[in-house]
């Protein structure tokens, strides 16, 4: 319990942290104040101050929490669905695919650019997952990464080609490519929330069978249907990443760093490790976000591979 106690404390300390973070300077007490009135719906939206926390700053700590929370909770999915500690949610070209589908949409003025990121997501998972099915019916490990490496590989091409012909436009997709909260609502928030709860409930409904999948055991002599277990958490993992990625952009290292961290800290149960992933990527995200913000709105994907490319690194040397 003290792992959990810890991270939701941090939560709540890393919301107040980004609520107090930014050009105007609001206290504490005022903070405080302005979230009980939007408990209690008696804010004044007229307000400068009520205004810049409650319609500005809250849903973008609110979104990043979540986004982060999906991530992180997806990368555990992968990696004990593939067997590989340094698989994440985007091993199988998922974000590949969203990020294809944004450039398109900006290249070519389409609205709502989350729309086509999130359609070219599962555009993508329907191909990888045809092409890693086995004569079996089963998906296969191998299979599956081997086919989202070329998807990918593909897409990524096509995502350069996009940049290329973009002309003024290729700022803008850049720009969501390295991932950004800058313009969250709370619209952001209740499609984060879904991605985030959905996959967080299929991570604990199915702990067991991922403790079975990833110990490499035979899962039919264990009670486990396989074939419906790998389809359900590749699905739903994937789901979560795909609208994760519309909302955010791709926002890399959250949903590889920590759920590899944690899997060292507290083992390789999957009970503990899906709710410990779910708060720990909301943490890092959301810190993250407000570490951007306060360097005068940097992408947050940039920070994020700052500080998780050398952290895994160490984490690599030290698992040596």
């Amino acid at each position: 319990m003290t792992g959990y106690a810890v991270l939701t404390a941090g939560l709540f300390v890393g919301v107040i942290l980004a609520l107090s973070t930014g050009e105007a300077e609001i206290g504490l007490p005022e903070i405080l104040s302005y979230l009980l009135d939007w408990v209690t719906r008696s804010g004044n939206d007229a307000e400068a101050g009520y205004t810049v926390i409650i319609q500005i700053r809250f849903p973008r700590a609110i979104t990043a929490l979540l986004v982060g929370a999906s991530l992180a909770t997806s990368g555990v999915l992968y990696q004990g669905l593939l067997l590989n500690p340094l698989a994440e949610p985007y091993t199988l070209g998922v974000a590949t695919g969203a990020a294809f589908g944004a450039s398109l949409a900006i290249s070519f003025s389409l609205r709502p650019v989350a729309f086509f990121a999130f359609a070219g997501g599962m555009g993508t998972l329907a191909v990888v997952m045809v092409l890693g099915m086995e004569r079996s019916g089963i998906l296969g490990q191998t299979r599956l990464v081997l086919a989202g490496v070329v998807v990918s590989s593909i897409l990524g091409a096509g995502v350069t080609l996009l940049k290329v012909l973009a002309g003024n436009r290729m700022t803008a997709i850049v720009f969501w490519l390295l991932g950004s909260f800058s313009v969250s609502t709370w619209s952001d928030v209740a499609w984060a929330a879904v991605s985030a709860f959905c996959v967080l409930g299929i991570g604990l409904i199915s702990h067991r069978d991922l403790d079975v999948i990833s110990s490499g055991a035979s899962p039919g002599s264990l009670g486990v249907d396989e074939r419906r277990s790998r389809a359900l958490l590749l699905a739903g993992s994937s789901l979560a990443t795909s609208l994760a990625v519309s909302i955010s952009g791709v926002i890399g290292f959250v949903g590889l760093v920590v759920p590899h961290f944690l899997r060292l800290v507290f083992g390789p149960s999957h009970a503990r490790l899906v709710p410990m992933a779910f708060l720990g990527g909301g943490f890092l995200l959301l810190l993250a976000d407000t570490a951007a913000r306060s360097m005068g709105e940097m992408p947050v994907g940039v920070i994020t591979a700052l500080v998780g490319g050398p952290v895994f690194c160490l984490l690599l040397w030290k698992g040596r």
